[in-house]
């Protein structure tokens, strides 16, 4: 978090500067296609962080399994 306490500090006309920076770099034809690729890579970087949460869930609830089933066999020691 503490890399984006820039942000609170930019008014209307420091956005305003940027977007024509951007503008002026880019150009009006290729802004639509940098937003598609930016939003392409945030879906497929979310997509990721859930399969690595499903992962983790996954295993957490084989382990939580397995410690049962060695507990009911009796062979578990504390």
């Amino acid at each position: 978090m503490k890399s984006l306490l820039f942000l609170q500090n930019l008014g209307a006309g420091e956005i305003i500067i940027i977007a024509l920076v951007v503008l002026l770099l880019f150009g009006g034809k290729k802004i639509p296609e940098l937003m598609r690729g930016i939003g392409k890579g945030v879906r497929s970087f979310k997509e990721g962080i859930n399969d690595v949460e499903k992962e983790i869930t996954s295993v957490e609830d084989d382990v939580k399994k397995v410690g049962k089933d060695a507990g009911k066999d009796g062979d578990y020691q504390k």
